[in-house]
């Protein structure tokens, strides 16, 4: 019988929280079973193992930073501006919520994103602000890739503290969105061979 109170979703919200306090990798299914004053047993109900969990979290943290990106870039117009609120909501929510962003970064199933309600929203708004550059597949994909590893790498450093030069490290962001910007604006379109 589950316990009074306890559900899925109150599981992976405080997933959520252990993972921003203590790193996604202290989250597990005995340390919540800890918060909750309940044996391991108790959580089976709820979720089926740990890595069910971590699916949850991450696609609950995906769709918390969608969120705060899609607030960011709306009435925005097109472009410079859009793409610096996009990469600022982006690192905010990195910077504000480590481990949840860190669950962002897992391998879901193909199947689960592709039903995902947030990460179709993702896709919608990413693209959306690509396609005002001009950008059509496969360039849409390859640029994603590139604002994905840029955007993410500079997280990664600048949590640990890993930029050391006295250079501000906004004037840096700001410099690199400056240079993102003239990229996509001039971005290298692959060649289309055509058949004679």
């Amino acid at each position: 019988m589950p316990r009074a109170g306890l559900t899925p979703d109150r599981l992976v919200a405080a997933a959520a929280d252990l993972a921003d306090e203590a790193g996604l990798d202290h989250v597990t299914l005995s340390a919540l079973a800890r918060r909750f004053g309940v044996k391991d047993a108790s959580l089976y109900t709820h979720v089926r193992n740990l890595k069910d969990l971590r699916t949850r979290l991450a696609l609950l943290a995906g769709g918390e930073m969608i969120d705060r990106i899609a607030a960011a870039v709306e009435g925005r117009e097109a472009g410079r501006d859009t793409l610096g609120a996009f990469a600022g909501a982006y690192r905010a929510y990195a910077l504000e919520h480590p481990g949840r962003y860190a669950a962002t970064q897992l391998a879901i199933d193909q199947d689960l994103l592709t039903d995902s309600p947030a990460m179709r929203r993702t896709a919608d708004v990413t693209y959306g602000m690509l396609r005002a550059y001009g950008l059509e597949e496969p360039d849409l994909t390859d640029a994603v890739r590139l604002l994905r590893s840029t955007f993410h790498g500079y997280c990664a450093l600048e949590s640990t503290g890993a930029f050391g030069a006295p250079r501000d490290v906004q004037a840096s962001w700001d410099r690199a969105i400056d240079a993102l910007h003239v990229l996509l604006r001039n971005w290298p379109h692959e060649k289309r061979t055509t058949d004679a």
